[in-house]
């Protein structure tokens, strides 16, 4: 590293580990969780280096204020809030955790889909309430069936990994080639469409998956399926999904991102219920969960130590 300390602009909290490390490898920190955009806006030309989760998105105006920006850290799987060829074009390192959280949202994808097939959250609330439902509880086996898991990246390979346990067939689509292992055999979307009883996403945002999941893309499937989508909210079209429920083409859906999330990932939405969402909310075979799908103890750790070490990989510190 230069004599001149790398100054670090943390725009979010995170895991104690990583301000921590970084300080020790000769970082300066500078905390800026409780800056408004404003404030931030008129001060982030003094910084080399900036650390965030969620809080806004990064677009040109900004960087174009960030004179002497090096790199931006997302803790966190995707970049899809920054605007990525403006960063890069300005020489702007650009780095992200997919690794940090894989496993957490493998686990997750897995277990929304048990509760789902074995209907236990609508059996819980029932309990509850005094009603003890046996037959319309009647659960489905996973054991037999065909999952596509689209999106064979980090957080697609790690759930394949989590079925291994399970006498499955385990198929992928993703738009890069060859990308397949022992746990998933790599198909065309098409084929995919045909053989598929439980459809899992696990894709980035991009334009190509916003709104991916809507009614052509549902009904090509050549049967009824279950849905999880641990992704991007943005990917499915809610009303879309709503009616393919209602209509039996979707069993289920297990739902840990919204279509209505806003982009900080911390808030829902404000003002009055749509129609389709209050669909969602009342329907028995949907689950929701509020984007915790990486948000474990230990992936807030993980994601910490693996920004830590590529930003000192980055200054070929430590």
């Amino acid at each position: 590293m230069n004599s001149q300390p790398v100054k670090i602009l943390h725009i979010d909290s995170n895991h104690s580990t990583l301000w921590q490390q970084l300080e020790e490898a000769g970082f300066q920190n500078i905390e800026g969780y409780k800056l408004s955009k404003e404030e931030i806006d008129a001060i982030i030309h003094e910084y080399h280096g900036i650390v965030i989760r969620s809080r806004f998105d990064i677009d040109k105006e900004f960087l174009d204020r960030a004179a002497n920006l090096q790199f931006i850290a997302r803790v966190g799987a995707g970049l899809e809030s920054i605007d990525c060829d403006y960063a890069e074009s300005k020489g702007i390192h650009l780095i992200a955790a997919p690794e940090g959280n894989r496993n957490a949202v493998g686990e997750q994808a897995l277990g929304m889909l048990l509760s789902l097939f074995n209907n236990l959250n609508r059996a819980d609330r029932q309990i509850r309430s005094g009603q003890w439902v046996r037959e319309a509880n009647r659960g489905h086996e996973l054991d037999g069936k065909t999952v596509g898991i689209i999106g064979y990246g980090n957080m697609g390979k790690s759930f394949a990994k989590k079925l291994k346990g399970f006498d499955v067939e385990v198929l992928c689509y993703d738009i890069k080639p060859s990308v397949d292992d022992e746990n998933a055999r790599q198909v065309s979307l098409q084929e995919l469409q045909q053989k598929a009883d439980v459809v899992s996403l696990h894709t980035p945002w991009t334009p190509e998956t916003n709104r991916m999941v809507n009614a052509d893309f549902i009904n090509a499937f050549a049967k009824p399926f279950w849905l999880i989508n641990t992704a991007r909210g943005k990917s499915v079209v809610t009303k879309d999904l709503a009616d393919a429920l209602q209509s039996g083409k979707v069993l289920g859906a297990a739902l840990d991102v919204l279509e209505y999330e806003k982009s900080s990932f911390e808030h829902l939405f404000e003002g009055e219920i749509p129609e389709e969402f209050r669909y969602l909310l009342e329907a028995d075979n949907v689950l929701l969960t509020p984007h915790i799908a990486g948000w474990t103890f230990e992936s807030h750790e993980r994601l910490a130590q693996v920004i830590v070490d590529k930003i000192k990989a980055l200054y070929k510190v430590g």
